[in-house]
């Protein structure tokens, strides 16, 4: 079985935290993830336009993901 590449593990690792945000009508929705780290996601449903969503995003997307996986540098959260 071939290794799992970063965007994998990324995925699977958004997969544990967006019950937490459907929880409260939100959503993440990953668009990318480059070479050196960086993850762009998209934050949906009721997460869009809330204004906790940058902490969200920094103190608990970011915390976890930069937690399990040490390759991921940064999360952005694409707007439209």
């Amino acid at each position: 079985m071939a290794e799992a590449t970063l965007k994998d593990k990324v995925e699977e690792a958004l997969g544990e935290i967006r019950p937490a945000l459907e929880h409260d009508g939100g959503g993440v929705d990953l668009l990318d993830v480059t070479d050196d780290g960086v993850v762009s996601v998209r934050l949906t449903g009721a997460c869009k336009g809330c204004p906790m969503a940058t902490m969200t995003l920094q103190m608990g997307i970011e915390a976890r993901l930069k937690e399990q996986i040490p390759e991921v540098t940064q999360v952005v959260n694409v707007k439209e």
